[in-house]
């Protein structure tokens, strides 16, 4: 079994990449943070994270460990947009101080495989949960390097090519293994 993880910065076609690459056969956890924001929103919480950013990145976080324990099989590769990781990339990037304890099974999350999508000006679009400016996002790409780094997981920077080639691209590293 390997476990991979695909991150980046909002917008950068993180979605869009995992799932061609479960149109491929990849066993895929998806992103799950819209699906956090669409269940506060209906309680009247237009956006948790900037409501409550810890309240959020407690319930984030506690989704996105459970969906890395979940993948056991050891016939299977998983790949998960994005990881618990990120959580504390996005708390560090809005500078929010943060219990330590709270993320401390951090230490313990190990990837195979480790992508990260750049900023990527000429896809970037927003709505009502992607809220932030592309230069936010070099920003929040700037602070995911950075945590990962702390947390000693290295990033291969996937190319700016199309969804296939991008899906070729992680071909390629998985079988150069």
């Amino acid at each position: 079994m390997r476990k991979i993880l695909i991150t980046g910065g909002p917008s950068s076609g993180k979605t869009m990449l995992v799932n061609e690459l479960e149109k491929v056969g990849f066993n895929c956890f998806k992103e799950i943070s819209r699906e956090i924001t669409k269940e506060w929103k209906k309680k009247g919480v237009d956006q948790l994270f900037l409501t409550d950013p810890i309240a959020f990145s407690k319930i984030l976080y506690k989704g996105r460990l459970s969906q890395y324990k979940s993948a056991k099989n050891h016939n299977k590769n998983y790949v998960f947009d994005r990881g618990p990781i990120d959580v504390i990339a996005y708390l560090n990037f809005k500078n929010i101080t943060y219990n330590s304890e709270l993320f401390k099974s951090s230490t313990e999350l190990n990837y195979d495989f480790s992508f990260i999508l750049p900023p990527w000006e000429e896809i970037y679009t927003n709505d009502f949960e992607r809220y932030e400016s592309f230069e936010e996002c070099e920003k929040i790409n700037q602070n995911l390097v950075k945590t990962y780094n702390e947390y000693k997981i290295n990033l291969i920077e996937v190319p700016k090519f199309s969804v296939k080639e991008r899906v070729n691209f992680i071909n390629e590293c998985l079988s150069n293994e």
